[in-house]
């Protein structure tokens, strides 16, 4: 598919609450004036999945976790098609997918499936049409036709994995920080701020808890050289934040997913 390729991922802060939708809305359309190709990963609204948890708990202590991941998958369908009216409102086209809709295949563990490939068909489809295609973050299909749901980091392993699968020139992570700190920032006002870091570096933060990114996601975006740019929600501005990776990107030879 010629044409540049973006994934954006909003999660956390960033969709709180039906009014910031407005405001995602504006930074995509922003980013969509340097990109001819842009799908947008989103998790669930507020503490949505933790609210669908406990309701679980309340019919069943113990859910059987097929039933949980169709139940704890309703957030992110939420996000999606809020966002997807945000945009048709700004006059801008867009169409969303549910994780199986995105062709996202994962292994067959409920609450803590893997990524093992990417069909993405329907998303192709769409973009060549010119839509911009928001994707349910945290979830899947898998090889036996359930849905998924991909555990701690899920949503940000989407968004890394579809970058992947779409041969996207970067991936970028809208968050309530300014990027990534040597230490938690809200603890340590003293921490060090890294404007750049290596995959092994941001790996190796991740991996003693940073919480900014999960290592799942590094990990895969470190297997096919694929960029992340993690930027402030509220002060939207793409010279800022923290890089990660190697500019320009090798184009690699195989798509490597979790699996």
């Amino acid at each position: 598919m010629p044409g540049r390729t973006l994934i954006m991922k909003f999660g956390g802060a960033s969709v709180a609450s039906s009014s910031q939708f407005s405001k995602i809305a504006d930074i995509i359309i922003a980013r969509s004036s340097h990109y001819e190709h842009i799908v947008v990963v989103v998790s669930a609204m507020g503490n949505t999945t933790d609210q669908l948890l406990a309701l679980a708990k309340e019919v069943h202590p113990e859910p059987p976790r097929r039933e949980q991941d169709m139940l704890i998958s309703v957030g992110e369908r939420v996000s999606i098609a809020l966002l997807a009216m945000a945009l048709s409102y700004k006059g801008k086209d867009a169409i969303s997918f549910t994780g199986s809709q995105s062709g996202i295949i994962t292994t067959c563990e409920h609450a803590d499936a893997r990524i093992v490939d990417i069909r993405p068909q329907r998303i192709l489809k769409e973009l060549a049409q010119g839509k911009i295609v928001i994707v349910a973050g945290f979830q899947g299909m898998s090889k036996l036709g359930e849905i998924t749901t991909l555990g701690r980091g899920g949503s940000d392993t989407t968004a890394v994995a579809l970058g992947v699968a779409l041969r996207a020139e970067k991936v970028e992570f809208y968050k309530d920080v300014p990027g990534i700190f040597s230490e938690d920032p809200k603890k340590n006002q003293n921490a060090s701020f890294f404007s750049q870091l290596s995959y092994e570096e941001a790996l190796h933060i991740t991996e003693q808890g940073a919480k900014v990114l999960h290592h799942r996601c590094v990990s895969l975006a470190l297997k096919n050289k694929l960029p992340l740019h993690i930027l402030p929600f509220e002060a939207f501005d793409t010279a800022i934040g923290t890089l990660i990776g190697e500019i320009p990107r090798p184009t690699p030879a195989l798509l490597l997913f979790e699996g």
